[in-house]
């Protein structure tokens, strides 16, 4: 069986290795663990394995490491593992002059190409040079193998000229 996890608190170190050894002691596994600073916050995702009464015993403890550490956890059960979308793997990565509604409009596009999105990490900052704030966002897809890429690439390239979005859309290599 397998439990989702996301934690929010204060201090990555200390909470991130107590939940670890809390795992760790009620006999399940980590699979997958990514941590991400948000302005004064840590934000944890975790994937963690065990059997039904590992995962019942770990749930258990919740309560108390969330009064313990100053944390909120939050949990979903996975009953069998996630089934990665079929498709090839790509990479887009954008920047642009940040503006309210560019992370709404490329993800709308995604999704209309039925495009599934693995993961984004995007972030804004001010450039050093005009101060002016710049969105930088990269995406981990999946695109459909029925997918007509050079169609798929070109629609893109429009759509970013159209926002005014230096994007480029290339395959994992790995």
């Amino acid at each position: 069986m397998q439990l989702a996890l996301t934690v929010l608190g204060k201090s990555r170190t200390a909470y991130i290795e107590q939940l670890l050894m809390a795992i760790n002691q009620c006999k399940c596994a980590v699979l997958e663990i990514r941590a991400t600073d948000l302005s004064g916050m840590t934000a944890g995702y975790l994937l963690v394995e065990g059997n039904w009464n590992h995962i019942a015993k770990l749930e258990n403890i919740f309560e108390n490491l969330e009064k313990q550490l100053k944390i909120q956890i939050y949990k979903s059960r996975q009953d069998k593992k996630g089934e990665n979308p079929a498709g090839l793997p790509y990479m887009i990565e954008a920047m642009t002059i940040d503006q309210s509604d560019i992370m709404l409009n490329l993800i709308a596009f995604l999704s209309t190409h039925n495009i599934h999105i693995i993961e984004i990490k995007s972030s804004r900052y001010l450039d050093s040079y005009t101060q002016m704030p710049i969105l930088s966002t990269k995406l981990i897809i999946t695109i459909p193998s029925d997918q007509r890429l050079l169609q798929l690439r070109e629609e893109f390239l429009d759509f970013c000229d159209n926002l005014n979005l230096d994007a480029i859309l290339e395959p994992i290599k790995r």
